[in-house]
């Protein structure tokens, strides 16, 4: 189980990701703009450089919603490797089995 705190830290970057998502494409675009001036491109460089850092989607981990381990994880189903193991092993993930042969 991973601490409280870094799965909560987590939570927040996930929060301001969302909150600040459209300000940021707007900026992005501006800044990638061709037909804008050079000035104009470079003020929403340095807006975009003003928002938040933990607003930015690249540093969201991807962390287990049982355990909130951070290595491991199934992105399809948001679980660690343990955890989705021991949910199979359970009958409690449709159409997973354990393999045999």
């Amino acid at each position: 189980m991973a601490k409280t705190s870094v799965i909560e830290r987590n939570k927040k970057r996930e929060r301001l990701v969302k909150k600040f998502s459209a300000k940021r494409a707007q900026l992005k675009t501006m800044a990638k703009d061709e037909s804008l001036s050079l000035e104009e491109r470079f003020n929403a460089r340095m807006k975009l450089s003003q928002l938040p850092r933990d607003s930015s989607p690249v540093r969201v981990r991807l962390r287990c919603e049982l355990s909130g381990r951070g290595r491991g994880n199934y992105k399809k189903f948001r679980l660690s490797r343990i955890a989705l193991r021991d949910l199979a092993a359970l009958g409690q993930i449709p159409g997973m089995v354990k393999s045999s042969w």
